[in-house]
C-alpha cells in the first residue's frame, strides 16, 4: 500500500481511501492495443495520471510506447522514477530556458506556435546533449493550439533546417468532436489534416481516447489515449465498460455513525433536506475536503454494502450523510463506495454537474492511495 504524504495520525484516523487497480489499468492498455492494433500508443498521464498518481500509473503502463505529459515538472518526475520511454510535452515549451531541460531529460516536444519556432531557431545545440524530437501540431478545427493547416509546409521546413531538432518530425492534430460518433466534423478534420500533410514525411497522430474507440480511420501511426486508459467514460451516455474498459479508481470510506431522524427533521447545513418519514441516516467520513464534489445534490448515488442508495443534505468538508432507511443491517464500520467498480464515476459527476475527469483529478492529499 502506498499513501500520499501526510501525518501518521491522518492515515490512522481517516478511513477514506482511493484504491488504484493497476491490473485493470494494464488490461485497459491491452484493450486499446486491440482497438488500434497497427498504432503505437502514447499513454497520456497528465494531471498526475488523471489523479491516479503519476509514477504508479507510468510504471504500470510500461507496455506503452511513450508517455504524454503537460508540464516539464511531470517529465522530471517520470525520469526520476526511472521511466526511460519517450516522453512528449503535449503543450510544448514556453521559454528559451526550457530547451536545455528538454535536451537533458531527452524529451519530445509539441511545436504549435510561431514563437516556439523562433526560440528553436535562436537556440544552440548543447554539447553532449541529444537533439529535440518535435511533434508539429496543426489546427484543423479545434482552434486551440496548432499552426494553420496551410502553414504546415513552411513550419515543417523550418524545423527540418534546425540542428537542434531531430530528424523525425511527427505530425499531429487534435480532434474536437471525436466523442460524437454521428458527427461529420471528425472526418472534416481528417480531410484537412491529410491535405495539409500530404507532401510531408513523418509519423502521424490524430486519435485521442474517443477516436480510438469510435473512429478507426484516425488511428494512424500513433494514438494518444488518456481517460480511456483509466476506465473513464469518454463518450456521453456510454460507460467505459461498453467498450471493454474497466474502472481503475475506487473511492471509498466507512460509516462512522448511524442516526435515527424523525419526520420534519432537517439534515446538514442549511436544512435543505427535510425527512418526510422516519429515516436512518449513516454519516460517512468523506467530504469536499477529500475531493468529493460539494455541488453533488441530495439524491446523488452511493453504494453501501453493495447496495445503491442516495446522499442526503449538503456535502460538508469532512462528512457526507446517506440514506440507509431501507438497509437496516448497515452499521458503524461498513465500507461505502463513492465511485468505482460498483458505481461509475460518471454518474456522480453527472449529479454534480461536472465530468469524471474533474472528480478523479480532484482527490486531495489527505486521501490514502492504495494499490491493488
Amino acid at each position: 500500500m502506498l499513501a500520499r504524504p501526510g501525518t501518521d495520525t491522518e492515515r490512522m484516523s481517516r478511513p477514506t481511501s482511493a484504491c488504484i487497480d493497476l491490473d485493470a489499468l494494464r488490461r485497459n492498455l491491452l484493450r486499446i492495443r486491440e482497438l488500434a492494433p497497427r498504432s503505437r500508443v502514447m499513454a497520456v498521464v497528465k494531471a498526475d495520471g488523471y489523479g491516479h498518481g503519476l509514477e504508479r500509473v507510468a510504471h504500470a503502463l510500461e507496455g506503452a510506447d511513450a508517455f504524454g505529459v503537460a508540464a516539464i515538472s511531470d517529465a522530471e518526475r517520470l525520469r526520476a522514477a526511472g521511466i526511460a520511454k519517450r516522453i512528449v510535452l503535449l503543450s510544448g515549451f514556453v521559454e528559451p530556458g526550457d530547451l536545455p531541460l528538454l535536451q537533458r531529460l531527452r524529451l519530445d516536444t509539441v511545436v504549435h506556435h510561431e514563437s516556439q519556432l523562433a526560440m528553436l531557431e535562436a537556440a544552440s545545440l548543447l554539447p553532449d546533449q541529444g537533439r529535440i524530437q518535435a511533434w508539429l501540431k496543426l489546427n484543423t478545427g479545434m482552434n486551440r493550439l496548432g499552426f494553420p493547416a496551410d502553414a504546415a509546409g513552411a513550419a515543417h521546413a523550418r524545423l527540418r533546417a534546425l540542428p537542434i531538432v531531430g530528424d523525425e518530425i511527427c505530425l499531429m492534430t487534435h480532434l474536437a468532436r471525436s466523442d460524437e460518433f454521428d458527427s461529420a466534423f471528425t472526418l472534416e478534420q481528417c480531410a484537412r489534416f491529410e491535405l495539409a500533410t500530404a507532401a510531408l514525411d513523418g509519423p502521424r497522430s490524430l486519435a485521442n481516447s474517443a477516436a480510438v474507440l469510435g473512429w478507426p480511420q484516425t488511428h494512424a501511426d500513433w494514438v494518444r489515449p488518456g481517460g480511456a486508459l483509466f476506465g473513464l467514460s469518454v463518450v456521453a451516455g456510454r460507460p467505459a465498460s461498453e467498450f471493454g474498459l474497466e474502472a481503475v479508481m475506487t473511492l471509498g470510506t466507512r460509516v462512522i455513525a448511524v442516526n435515527s431522524v424523525e419526520p420534519g427533521a432537517a439534515v446538514g447545513y442549511g436544512g435543505g433536506f427535510v425527512a418526510d418519514r422516519p429515516m436512518r441516516i449513516a454519516i460517512t467520513a468523506i467530504g469536499y475536503g477529500d475531493g468529493y464534489p460539494r455541488l453533488a445534490p441530495s439524491g446523488s448515488p452511493v453504494v453501501v454494502r453493495g447496495v445503491r442508495t442516495r446522499t442526503v443534505g449538503r456535502v460538508s468538508m469532512d462528512l457526507l450523510a446517506i440514506d440507509v432507511t431501507a438497509l437496516p443491517e448497515v452499521q458503524v464500520g461498513d465500507r461505502v463506495e463513492l465511485w468505482g467498480k460498483q458505481l461509475p464515476v460518471e454518474e456522480v459527476a453527472a449529479a454534480a454537474g461536472t465530468i469524471s475527469y474533474e472528480l478523479t483529478c480532484g482527490i486531495t492529499r489527505r486521501v490514502r492511495f492504495m494499490e491493488r
